[in-house]
């Protein structure tokens, strides 16, 4: 009975914190089916309704390193609370928004609230019992692709039948739930050491390099790639970072641990993380324009806004339907092994798409076959992660980690967004991405998804010199999880 409850509670606590990955990455997709309309609700200019995208995604590529950082100071499960509050109150502020500034600003703030899906995954290493840890890892990673693929078809149904702002009242509603579940249900993690003190000059230094890397690689192809601002952005972003960096590892206590990060183990599950995220957005941004195109172009389908979100939905509930494979995987050879598995299917899914554009049924396969890829890799990475660093560093590591998935998403888009801008075809007297644009695409997600595997490959294995090894390389003590099981 007593074994019943503890399980009981523990999947309590983790359908709690993919509750939170859920709302979060429904947040992001929030605006995608109002895009077109935007310009005319908030009286602006299409440009500065481009915005209304952008800002959540610097707003989260800022905040996430240092909600991290904070959650190992003070607490997993506060900060977690606390990053509900940007959530509500940027909701609750689009909600009321009638011109551009302030959705933008609202949706900052939303951008703010994406710290909960690191934290949360990083609060599993506390209160979850260790034999639950890889699958709870598993399920919290996966919220983030259900909560992409649900927000769709929810968004553009409520845009299509209702006014714009329940969307904003939904999410102000569900974050408010899911803070009273943290605050009442979810217990608190271990204390961080008193002694420890923020690094405001590291933070503000990631901050400013993060705003102009990811606003020159997102606003290039509008601005111009050789156009002086995207080119000044994208070098003012190298000096800041080497900046950052020498001042990162000459202070006592960094938001970033340089050495650590510089940890083999570390270093090549962030590249492989890179390139995941890569391929995983690549196909998000072909397969919604081939299942909207009209079907005249030769190659388009032609549905709608709400159907197209329909059929992309079971994708991301793929990815909770193997997230258990996935660590079952983990727990017989290791999450390294899992990672190289996930990104040859990313690959695969790719490499099926090329006969299969011209149907729904068949891109609904490619969606399936790629979140499968997604669900196993997005499941390993956490613990590889967790499987290097001291538990005083988990949620600092795991939020560097998701920068470094993002920042993989913000050069996909651009890379993609260049291919279909440039092969073209003419319809009805405007420009359209072309079929070969859209393969030539695909292809590239193929190639990036076998790089990640090589790069997943090469992540050192680190073999437990007994069952119960207490270190791990350089003394860090050894979590729950390893880089790979000794077979």
């Amino acid at each position: 009975m007593d074994r019943s409850k503890a399980d009981d509670r523990t999947g309590g606590i983790v359908g709690i914190l993919a509750l939170a990955g859920i709302v979060a990455a429904v947040t992001q997709t929030l605006v995608v089916p109002l895009i077109g309309d935007l310009p005319r609700l908030l009286g602006t200019s299409a440009s500065n309704a481009s915005w209304v995208v952008t800002a959540t995604l610097l707003a989260a590529a800022v905040t996430t390193p240092v909600a991290g950082r904070l959650g190992d100071m003070y607490g997993k499960r506060r900060m977690l609370l606390v990053s509900t509050l940007p959530l509500i109150a940027g909701s609750v502020l689009c909600a009321l928004s009638s011109s551009v500034v302030p959705m933008i600003a609202g949706r900052a703030l939303q951008g703010m609230g994406m710290g909960v899906v690191p934290l949360g995954i990083s609060l599993l290493r506390d209160v979850v019992p260790a034999e639950r840890l890889g699958s709870s890892i598993a399920v919290m990673s996966a919220s983030m692709g259900v909560g992409g693929a649900l927000g769709l078809p929810f968004s553009a149904a409520i845009a299509e039948n209702a006014n714009w702002r329940v969307l904003f009242w939904v999410v102000a509603a569900l974050s408010v739930l899911i803070g009273a579940l943290i605050r009442f249900l979810v217990p608190g993690d271990r204390p961080a050491a008193a002694a420890a003190r923020f690094d405001l000059p590291g933070a503000v230094g990631l901050g400013t390099a993060l705003v102009c890397l990811l606003l020159g690689v997102s606003k290039g192809g509008d601005w111009g790639w050789t156009d002086g601002t995207t080119l000044g952005l994208l070098a003012a972003a190298v000096v800041v970072l080497l900046a950052w960096g020498r001042w990162e590892l000459r202070t006592a206590e960094p938001l970033v641990d340089l050495r650590v990060t510089a940890r083999p183990q570390i270093l090549m599950t962030n590249a492989a993380s890179i390139l995941v995220g890569f391929a995983m957005y690549a196909q998000s941004l072909v397969v919604p324009q081939l299942l909207q195109l009209p079907e005249e172009t030769g190659y388009g389908l032609g549905h709608s806004m709400l159907a197209m979100g329909l059929w992309m939905a079971p994708a991301g509930l793929m990815m909770m339907v193997v997230s258990p494979l996935g660590a079952k995987l983990s727990a017989a050879r290791g999450p390294r092994t899992t990672l190289v598995v996930g990104s040859l299917i990313i690959a695969a899914g790719y490499g099926v798409s090329l006969p299969l554009l011209g149907s729904t049924a068949g891109l609904l396969v490619v969606t399936l076959v790629c979140s499968t890829g997604i669900g196993f890799a997005y499941g390993a990475m956490p613990a590889l992660i967790m499987g290097a660093v001291p538990p005083s560093e988990t949620a600092s590591a795991n939020s560097f980690n998701t920068l470094m998935r993002s920042i993989g998403s913000s050069v996909s888009a651009a890379v993609i967004g260049v291919v279909l801008a440039q092969m073209t075809t003419d319809f009805a007297g405007f420009a359209l991405p072309s079929e070969e644009g859209f393969r030539t695409a695909m292809l590239i997600g193929c190639a990036v998804g076998v790089l990640a595997a090589v790069a997943a490959f090469l992540i050192p294995v680190r073999a437990a010199s007994a069952p119960d090894a207490a270190s791990g390389d350089e003394g860090t003590p050894l979590p729950t999880v390893r880089a790979d099981n000794p077979a």
